[in-house]
């Protein structure tokens, strides 16, 4: 049964008193991670210092800043926080606590395992920080800061963000090379201060009202704060059913925010927030200023120092190795650069046409690595899902990101720390639907002159009309400029290759009030779409990494830590993808295959039959699973009375989705796994249903 029922434990962190010492006291605090022994941790302050620790986490970050100095932040409410991510940090944890302002951390220790601990100080205590994420370049950024006089104690990369901090103020992020969510208390101005990276490999996640904020690393950790309930934002409901993520700093949650990639947060104690952005995309693609020689040469030159930088590690590091091109040339570029076999680690399925399997042992022979693989069935699949969303905090977009989960749980019984392929289908036109779409509005202009409008809305609703044509025929067909209105942009491009539920779709299956103004579920994209400038290939380009990049990063942020793991991203070092939108348009698409740049660039590094196989995206079986009996335990659950109930949707409609999917007229595999994962969601966050609570975690 889908959302079988899990035996959830209440795992809490048990605080004792400590032994008094002369002029300070102290208390420990032992906990507990999925069955973990119990670690001890030392808390020390006194009555007129801030509450320290000496231990950190490196991969999770919460805390608590309340307006009115003289409200004291309670620890009991800090620790729930902090260890509701416990997931992200099971090495150690820390906390700040200073009247006022609370800070924690969970760390998965990575880098300067002896001393890299927080919270973190300056070295008169008046600036202190929390972390998450790796700043690759902080050994280049040290010296300089050392001679300007800030003094070191420590071999982190977490200490030279504070001493950015107090020589640049908030311009300290112009500096950072690498990923990096962090927020800093400093007590000399009373303000708080928070930044994310350019590009959101790291999440921030944050809650504001006129009495406090609260910030975390996962939405979670938010809702453990008292008086804080888990709400729909129903608003958010039709961006959701057309792109399965929110692309503005809205999430489904009502009152939670997400800080912007590439924006910094700052606040007082009068509430008053300030929300900047210090980075965004350059919009300056070149032409005919040099060879395409020059651009494979420089973006090839650009990749090895960035898998080279994002190597930087104190424990064990391995490649998660689809067979696909991207984490392809990642696994062989870290290969040449380390000396000993490399780990490399594949998810796959039992339908061997949806597995990459064969591909990822190919590369893996090839560049000689110790290779590690599992395979994942319905089973597996679909009882890992309640836990998933939990983890995610939203409902899971892709089906792949179950499959990343998996992949990362067996890379975490070797590896602590994976480089992964993200982000260069989006910054080097790697997906289809680029040099589709270029070649669709080349062809559309000119359908538009020849054929009349009457006669083009005909054949729009002739593709659109159930069983009229077979259903590959039918659903290639519907990518065609063909069936869509060349006039319209959402419907040219967002509705062809994004959106799983249409706006008409949408206005049949929501209930009454809940359908949202003509063009709202496409507004925060389309406006990403409208500030781009340049060619169509690069506006494509920016749009996407504005908005689905984000969502990709997220799931493998989320899917990596629930494993415990810290995954990097070489391709998304943000001088590479800078570098990128200066490549010509001309340069970077063939026919309908695009991602010519870096197949050049790795030529020396893999076989051509790895290089120029046809894409297949880290497929799932899902399509043939709800084709087939599993479809009856996804009705079961969409068509519970409670479902049906629930308010959101018009149960005919619903109903007549199931059957229409059931009978073969329509392909719906698409809309019911959007569906299907919401009705989840709501059970595990906003029913906290005890049936829906994944095991070893306690969602209430």
């Amino acid at each position: 049964m889908i959302g079988r029922r899990f035996a959830a434990q209440n795992i809490e962190t048990p605080v004792g008193a400590g032994r008094a010492c002369a002029h300070r006291r102290s208390l420990t605090l032992q906990s507990f991670s999925d069955g973990a022994a119990p670690a001890r941790r030392r808390v020390t302050g006194t009555n007129h210092e801030p509450l320290t620790t000496n231990h950190c986490f490196m991969c999770g970050i919460c805390g608590i800043f309340n307006f009115d100095r003289g409200e004291t932040v309670d620890a009991d409410v800090l620790a729930a926080m902090n260890r509701r991510i416990v997931h992200r940090g099971p090495d150690d944890e820390g906390f700040y606590l200073a009247a006022n302002v609370g800070l924690a951390m969970r760390r998965l220790s990575i880098i300067d395992l002896a001393t890299g601990h927080q919270p973190m100080a300056n070295e008169d205590g008046t600036v202190w920080l929390v972390f998450n994420g790796e700043i690759y370049n902080h050994q280049e950024l040290r010296p300089g800061l050392e001679s300007r006089g800030h003094h070191y104690r420590t071999h982190s990369d977490t200490e030279t963000i504070i001493h950015l901090y107090e020589e640049y103020g908030r311009d300290c992020v112009r500096h950072l090379r690498g990923m990096f969510a962090f927020v800093i208390w400093d007590a000399r101005k009373r303000l708080l201060f928070g930044a994310r990276d350019r590009l959101g490999i790291k999440p921030f996640y944050y809650y504001l009202d006129n009495r406090r904020f609260l910030f975390a690393s996962e939405i979670k950790a938010l809702l453990a704060y008292p008086g804080l309930r888990a709400a729909l934002n129903r608003s958010a409901i039709p961006e959701y059913l057309a792109f399965g993520y929110i692309s503005s700093q809205e999430t489904l949650f009502q009152s939670v925010r997400k800080l912007m990639p590439g924006h910094t947060l700052e606040l007082d104690e009068k509430g008053r927030v300030q929300i900047v952005s210090y980075w965004d995309l350059p919009q300056d693609a070149e032409s005919g200023l040099h060879s395409r020689e020059y651009y494979v040469q420089t973006y090839r030159d650009l990749l090895h120092q960035a898998v080279s930088s994002h190597l930087m590690s104190d424990v064990p590091l391995g490649v998660f190795l689809s067979g696909g091109l991207d984490s392809s040339v990642v696994a062989a570029l870290t290969a040449r650069l380390r000396r000993d076999p490399i780990e490399t680690f594949s998810v796959g399925y039992a339908e061997s046409s949806y597995s990459e399997l064969p591909f990822a042992q190919q590369v893996a022979s090839h560049i000689r690595s110790r290779h590690h693989e599992v395979r994942v069935g319905w089973n597996d699949f679909v009882n890992a899902l309640p836990r998933l969303i939990y983890h995610e905090d939203e409902p899971i977009v892709w089906p792949s990101s179950v499959s990343l989960y998996f992949v990362a749980k067996l890379a975490r019984e070797h590896v602590t720390v994976v480089l992964t392929g993200e982000g260069s289908d989006e910054t080097l036109a790697g997906y289809t639907r680029y040099a589709w779409t270029l070649w669709n509005a080349r062809l559309d202009r000119a359908y538009r002159k020849l054929v009349p409008s009457a006669m083009r809305s005909f054949i729009r609703r002739y593709c659109d009309e159930a069983g009229l044509l077979p259903l590959p025929v039918e659903r290639r067909l519907r990518h065609t400029f063909l069936a869509r209105d060349g006039t319209s942009w959402p419907s040219f491009y967002f509705d062809n290759f994004y959106s799983v539920f249409t706006e008409p779709a949408q206005q049949e299956m929501l209930a009454d009030g809940l359908y949202a103004a003509k063009g709202e579920a496409y507004r925060h994209s389309l406006g990403y779409w409208e500030q781009s400038s340049g060619d169509m290939l690069h506006r494509l380009l920016y749009t996407d990494i504005k908005t689905y990049l984000v969502e990709l990063l997220m799931k493998q942020d989320n899917m990596s830590m629930a494993a415990s793991i810290e995954s990097r991203v070489p391709f998304l070092d943000h001088v590479l993808v800078e570098f990128t939108t200066r490549i010509p348009a001309s340069y970077e698409t063939r026919r309908l295959s695009g991602k010519f740049i870096l197949k050049s660039a790795a030529g020396d590094l893999l076989p051509a039959s790895i290089i120029y196989r046809k894409k297949m995206g880290f497929p799932t079986p899902l399509r043939g699973w709800l084709a087939g009996p599993q479809l009856t335990q996804v009705e079961q659950l969409l068509l519970e009375p409670r479902s049906l109930e629930w308010g959101i949707f018009k149960p005919e409609a619903l109903r007549k989705l199931l059957g229409e999917h059931r009978a073969g007229i329509k392909d719906h595999y698409e809309r019911i796994w959007r569906l299907m994962n919401l009705e989840i969601w709501r059970r595990v966050f906003l029913d906290r249903d005890p049936a829906y609570a994944p095991g070893n975690i306690a969602v209430t």
